[in-house]
């Protein structure tokens, strides 16, 4: 099996070659960059499966370097891992387009588990997928996939978890609060900010598909509607 590229830049290097050898001991083929820019020019030659980025580095900031990686690559996950928690940071880390926010410090372990969840897969054939047939496309919750004849979209895994409430609704209102407590495991401020950027990002991954839409009922809640 291929092993997963990942794409670690963080100007702390105790601490990050500590987590590379981590990493490399699970099985991952780890790239450090000490700083930002050296991140950035590296992402083409490496070709990453995941970026994760420190926020504070000399150079380009991680935010920075996440914006230029979304200018060219809308599918490569990134996840940020900062010391910076507050819900300024993590509104303009997942606004950037971030798949994951870790706030340090963190176990190794935490980490670890976040890169499994995003990367597995099924272990047998199609019969272990969850399907769901909404308007004219399959939304295959067991590989965060939308498929609208002949055309795929790849969603996060965050975004799939907010699709699989919604299509096992459809037409029916799902509240706000319990689409924050299912995914994200509150109804902070913070996450609930965060659930109108992914339902922004999920509206544009159902753009293939003129009968779906996800409609907003005076801020209590979301429909998946079809037809």
């Amino acid at each position: 099996m291929k092993k997963l590229k990942i794409l670690f830049a963080d100007d702390d290097l105790k601490y990050s070659l500590i987590l590379k050898r981590f990493l490399e001991r699970e099985g991952y083929d780890v790239t450090y960059c000490g700083n930002g820019q050296r991140a950035w020019e590296q992402f083409a030659v490496v070709d990453p499966d995941l970026v994760l980025l420190d926020i504070n580095m000399p150079g380009l900031n991680g935010f920075e370097v996440a914006g230029r990686i979304r200018e060219v690559d809308s599918r490569v996950l990134i996840f940020f891992l900062s010391d910076r928690s507050d819900k300024a940071d993590r509104l303009q880390g997942f606004q950037l387009r971030a798949n994951d926010y870790l706030a340090k410090p963190f176990y190794p372990e935490e980490l670890l588990a976040r890169i499994r969840e995003r990367f597995s897969s099924p272990l047998a054939g199609e019969g272990t997928d969850e399907l769901y047939h909404i308007g004219r496309s399959v939304f295959n919750y067991s590989s965060n996939e939308i498929r609208t004849d002949s055309q795929k979209v790849l969603i996060t895994s965050r975004q799939a978890e907010i699709l699989r409430l919604l299509a096992q609704r459809p037409g029916s209102m799902v509240n706000r609060d319990t689409l924050l407590e299912c995914v994200w495991g509150s109804n902070s401020y913070a996450n609930s900010l965060a659930l109108n950027v992914q339902i922004t990002y999920l509206r544009k991954a159902l753009k293939n598909d003129p009968t779906l839409r996800i409609e907003s009922l005076m801020k209590k809640g979301y429909v998946l509607s079809e037809g």
